[in-house]
């Protein structure tokens, strides 16, 4: 007797891959908004956030004529790819309103793929680490709280955001 179960390829499991996000909103219930981004990621198929900062206050950055942010980081495992993450991520963002007017201007929300478990892509949709995560202590500051041990180059996250301290960036 044949055990059918055995028969025809056997799929294996996708591999979960560790991935962190940044988070920001300056416009209506900014702490609001950043919860509800994390809910929805949460209940998003492929994706379980592990890990979440603290949300700060911070000051704009890029355009600074726009009203303070909040900002956060999340530690998400995923089965998606860094493609899909981000494609991902970018609806969460426009299902709940985000409507791109301005660079850097305000925002219900900003979903940013800073990391994918430390791969480099350089790609024309994608550039992980996110090109501009060095120079963002609202960035660096909730990422440290996450994942400080986290090498962006070869040097950790914690001290990345020890470097590029701003006093103005306070925890809520």
């Amino acid at each position: 007797m044949t055990d059918k179960r055995l028969s025809g390829p056997v799929e294996a499991a996708p591999q979960v891959r560790r991935a962190y996000i940044g988070l920001g909103s300056n416009m209506g219930d900014k702490r609001a908004m950043i919860a509800a981004a994390i809910d929805h990621l949460h209940a998003t198929a492929g994706i379980a956030v592990v890990g979440r900062s603290r949300d700060y206050r911070t000051p704009p950055w890029g355009d600074t004529d726009q009203d303070w942010f909040v900002n956060a980081c999340a530690a998400l495992d995923t089965t998606l790819s860094p493609d899909d993450l981000l494609t991902t991520c970018l609806d969460v963002e426009t299902r709940m309103g985000r409507v791109r007017t301005r660079r850097w201007g305000p925002r219900v929300i900003d979903i940013d793929l800073l990391d994918y478990d430390r791969q480099a892509i350089h790609s024309e949709r994608l550039t992980l680490p996110h090109p501009r995560i060095l120079e963002r202590a609202f960035v660096l500051t909730p990422l440290a709280e996450i994942a400080g041990d986290l090498l962006i180059g070869e040097t950790s996250v914690d001290a990345h955001a020890r470097h590029l301290a701003d006093p103005e960036i306070t925890p809520y």
